[in-house]
């Protein structure tokens, strides 16, 4: 058991929390996050290892423009990882040497989160992620991935992109869906080059493979994070063999079909509004303390359904339900509590003429966009047949989620629709060499804690939980945690999921973002 101290207030002593996760985090990269077994004993440096040849290099590296201290380079690398002879993209990379070359372990690999975030810029600009311990021992390496960022970015029409609904209304706008997303995609297509069509994890876990070997490291040392855990976790199950340590963190079950992947985003997503609501209930500086939140919340979703919810940031617009509960979940992911409570006094004090709605379909913008949500669509398989299934689906969302209602993933149904896909849904089999460690927060918004446990034991590793909220469990998130009770705990084999599933809670249980789309963008589901 690793815990925390708390506060006299009852949270968080947060430079002990910071201290003890960022120590556990450095000890299992570093390879001694001991468990009882040898096999997490630290192992040499890759470079005493045998000479690894690369297939594919060597990495052209050159300071970065944005800064100097920082190594920025490409590797080409196949479009298709089935045919290695053929058409290449450049895939974007930057590192920072270990500060300290005598005692340098090796290279440690950050995957991105997202999809859609750049691993380039988290290397050069928010160094501050990796503790001073994890940048004295290892090179730090990311790099964006395939069709985001520097790494042949998917573009495609704006206005092709804005006509995608956030939500479904009827069968007619269902038919007009399928064939604008048919549009879409030809037009990406086109745009984006080859590439597009082998934008899948899958694809991208050879890329890293691919990396690794470059940089002659013998296995590889990964830390991923929210959607980066789907590239650590296959990783894992396609070179076990190649592990040398991993942690996986807000991670992502790609084992679920789509109803209950859908539920269990549900299930986080009114969790932590749950958690947001009894902390308002108790704590005297939230802007609604001694109101009753939810109803005050209801209030604001049916302005919101009569289309008269004027949006603060955008005069003359109006926010649609959707946009409503995307906003409000962005919110939990720090979690920034007293944010969105204030957030929810403006909304409710919002007057005005009704406007066009923020993300509705008749919102057009000129020119191309940048478009990284494809790769979810080759990741998740969505099928739905018609408008009646789908209301359904949103139906059985709302019956779990009462107060959110539209789980972040919810959208996905119709921007994937009719997609193919490539790296569909599948249980991890593969059983690296040393554990890997999930690190997981309780009320993580849009990691359902039950699903952190369930990938933990798929890959045969270690759960570190925090019995907190906020998604990511490094200290950077844990740091703004807003004095809520919180302690570490850590299982060899983690826990049994629950015999009563938490996806059926009623509402008034207590166990129980980002917006998809603002004037035609869309944002990554998960980060």
């Amino acid at each position: 058991m690793l815990r925390t101290r708390k506060s006299a207030a009852g949270g968080p002593a947060r430079a002990g929390l910071r201290r003890a996760v960022g120590a556990a985090l450095a000890a299992a990269v570093a390879g001694t996050f001991l468990v009882g077994t040898p096999a997490m004993a630290r192992a040499e440096p890759a470079t005493s290892g045998p000479t690894i040849r690369p297939a594919f290099g060597p990495i052209r590296w050159a300071s970065c423009a944005d800064d100097g201290s920082a190594e920025c380079g490409t590797l080409s690398l196949p479009v298709d990882w089935a045919d290695p002879a053929g058409q290449r993209f450049e895939l974007a990379l930057a590192r920072r040497a270990a500060t300290d070359r005598a005692a340098r372990v090796g290279v440690l690999f950050f995957g991105p989160g997202g999809p859609g975030d750049s691993g380039v810029d988290r290397v050069v600009t928010g160094e501050q992620r990796f503790s001073a311990e994890l940048r004295r021992r290892f090179d730090i390496v990311s790099f964006d991935p395939r069709g985001v960022g520097r790494s042949n970015p998917v573009v495609c029409a704006a206005d092709l992109l804005a006509r995608v609904p956030q939500l479904i209304t009827d069968q007619a706008q269902f038919d007009a869906t399928v064939r604008d997303n048919a549009e879409l995609r030809a037009d990406c297509r086109a745009r984006t080059g080859p590439v597009f069509d082998h934008l899948d994890t899958r694809s991208s876990v050879r890329d890293l493979d691919a990396v690794r070997a470059a940089l002659g490291e013998e296995r590889l040392t990964f830390h991923g994070s929210s959607y980066g855990t789907l590239l650590g976790a296959q990783y894992a199950d396609e070179y076990p063999h190649r592990v040398r340590a991993m942690v996986l963190e807000s991670v992502i079950d790609h084992s679920l079909p789509m109803r209950p992947f859908l539920a269990s985003q549900a299930v986080a997503a009114q969790d932590s509004f749950d958690e947001f609501v009894a902390w308002c209930d108790r704590a005297a500086g939230c802007a609604l303390h001694g109101q009753d939140v939810r109803a005050r919340w209801a209030e604001l979703f049916d302005r919101a359904e009569r289309g008269a919810l004027p949006d603060p940031t955008r005069p003359g617009a109006t926010l649609t339900p959707f946009a409503l509960s995307a906003r409000a979940q962005r919110d939990l992911y720090g979690p920034d509590w007293a944010v969105l409570a204030d957030r929810i006094v403006t909304w409710s004090a919002a007057t005005g003429a009704a406007g066009t709605r923020t993300g509705a379909a008749a919102t057009r913008a000129a020119g191309e966009q940048a478009n990284p949500l494809a790769v979810f669509c080759q990741d998740w398989s969505l099928p739905v047949k018609n408008h009646a299934e789908y209301a359904r689906l949103l139906r059985r969302l709302a019956a779990i989620a009462p107060d959110v209602r539209y789980p972040l993933g919810a959208q996905a149904l119709a921007l994937c629709l009719g997609a193919p896909v490539g790296n569909p849904q599948h249980r991890l089999r593969g059983r690296t060499d040393v554990p890997v460690l999930v690190a997981a927060t309780r009320h993580d918004p849009v990691s359902e804690f039950d699903r952190a446990a369930a990938v933990a034991r798929q890959l045969h590793g270690v759960l570190l939980a925090y019995e907190g909220g906020g998604t990511a469990a490094t200290p950077p998130a844990l740091a703004r945690v807003p004095r809520s009770t919180g302690t570490w705990s850590r299982w060899r084999s983690p826990p049994p999921a629950p015999a009563a599933r938490r996806s059926s809670h009623p509402r008034s249980s207590r166990t129980p973002g980002r917006d998809h789309r603002q004037a035609g963008r869309a944002a990554p589901p998960f980060r």
